[in-house]
This record gives structure tokens, sequence and C-alpha cells, in this order.
């Protein structure tokens, strides 16, 4: 079981997953500290990298790791950076954290930032109809899951998702009550033996179906804090519903921090994936 002081570390780890890289293209433009939304007395910005060529660019829209909790947009800037430099428009948006905030609260940020970058695609060079969602950690989990379990009648659109080691199954963490007590509570409000069925509701794993978007999944196999179980348990039930998803183990590598040649090699199966789905290139 994880002391108190392990747990901060942990949160620490979560927000120094993947290293910061250089500027990949010079021409690339960064507009930064967007306001997409205000909620819950909070104003919500985002950060949009765009390609030095003229479009309209295919989009991605990507949500920053900390455990539901901690972190910031500013995570992504050189992720956003590299995707803009392959000819995608790229956003990294921030969303309302725990506790102040509690799911689905999050959510309705995460569908708030991707309506903002779909009304906007002209002014950011973007093609609204070709754009997918992703993220790091815990900004993974919310964007799986609100590609995965949209409101009625409100799909979020999102041809492809893209998942760096997210939380699949929140249930897995009622096992551990340190654990549960400094992440799960603190965001979904309650213990899972009080109401296994909101911890359910909140697992992207729940909702793998054949019709969900094809999804990428790139963990390590050396991962503490979010076992690679996450990403091969949703993987094995995407493909026995016919659905299409990819896993990319990294071996021997944590939750982080990455080292260079690992993040690159994320970014490229990353690209690939996205070339796929969005420039319908193989």
């Amino acid at each position: 079981m994880l002391s108190r002081a392990a747990l901060a570390l942990a949160a620490a780890v979560a927000l120094a997953a993947v290293p910061a890289a250089a500027r990949p293209d010079p021409a690339v433009k960064v507009t930064r500290a967007v306001t997409y939304a205000t909620a819950g007395g909070e104003t919500l910005q985002l950060d949009v990298a765009t390609p030095a060529t003229v479009g309209p660019h295919p989009a991605v829209v990507l949500f920053h790791g900390g455990a539901w909790r901690f972190g910031t947009r500013a995570q992504l800037s050189w992720v956003i950076e590299a995707l803009a430099a392959k000819g995608y428009v790229a956003a990294s948006a921030s969303y309302r954290l725990a506790p102040k905030h509690l799911l689905p609260d999050q959510l309705h940020d995460v569908r708030s930032a991707v309506r903002f970058v779909r009304a906007n695609a002209k002014t950011y060079g973007a093609d609204p109809d070709k754009f997918a969602v992703g993220g790091f950690s815990a900004g993974a989990h919310l964007a799986m899951l609100a590609a995965f379990d949209p409101p009625a009648g409100q799909p979020l659109g999102a041809r492809c998702v893209v998942d760096f080691f997210g939380p699949t199954d929140l249930t897995l963490y009622s096992k551990d009550p340190d654990l549960e007590d400094a992440f799960m509570v603190p965001f979904l409000g309650k213990a899972c033996k009080t109401d296994p069925e909101v911890y359910r509701r909140a697992s992207p794993v729940a909702f793998a179906a054949k019709g969900v978007p094809p999804v990428l999944l790139v963990h390590g196999t050396a991962d503490l804090i979010v076992p690679i179980v996450h990403s091969e348990k949703l993987h094995e039930k995407l493909v026995a519903a016919g659905a299409e998803a990819e896993l990319v183990r990294v071996p021997g590598n944590g939750h982080g921090p990455w080292r260079a040649e690992q993040a690159a090699a994320g970014m490229t199966a990353t690209v690939r994936f996205l070339d796929r789905h969005l420039k319908g290139m193989r």
C-alpha cells in the first residue's frame, strides 16, 4: 500500500510523464490562453498550434494529466507543436480540477473545448469534420469517456482517440484505500463501496463497444501509477466488440518521466495513427 508521501510523488510523476522538447518547427504558430468557456466561476482556456502550411488541416484536441487534481495545458506544449509540424491543428485545453470540481464537470469542459475548436475551425485553418481527441493519464481518461459515452443526441464526433497511459477502469483503484482516498474520492465524490455504479460509469472500459471511435493506446509496461492492465483490458474489450483498437507497449517504461527516444516513439505511433484516420493514409 502506498504511503501519503508516495501518493504525492505519484502525482508529481504524473505531471512529468513526458519530457519537454524543443520547438519542432520555427514556422509553427502557437496562440496561447484562448478562452473557450466560463464554467463554475472559472475561465477555461486552451493553446492552439497551427501548421505553417495553408489549411484546412485535421485537428486534435488534447487534455493534460495530473490525477484530475493537478496539471496545466502547458504540459502538452511540445506535443501540440510537434503535431502542428506534422500538419495538424493541435490544441491543449485546461479543465476544471478536483476536489473543487467533481465529475462530470471535467467532461463538460472536454466537450466545450471540442465544440469551441470546431466552431472556430476557419480561424485556425482546421477541418471541423476531421478531428481527434486524446490526452495523457487523467486527460486521456476524460477524452475516452467523452468519446465513448456522449449525452443522448450529442455525439462528440471524434474520428479517433489517442490515449497515453490513461486509467480505463476506476474500480481497480478501490482495492487500495489510500489510492481511493487520495485520487478517486476527490474526483468522484464517493468511495466505491458506497456507490460502485459511479465508478463503473466513470470507467471508459464500461462503454467499450463496436460503435466507439478507433483508439490508439500507448502504455509503458512498468507503469506503477496506471498499470498497463488498464490499456490491456480496454484493448481486449474493444477488439472483442469489433471496434478498432491498437495497443503500443513501451517496454520497461513507467508513468514518467519518459526519455526522449521513448516519447519520440510514442509520437511516431500517434502521427501514423492520426494520418490513417484523419488523412486517409495507410
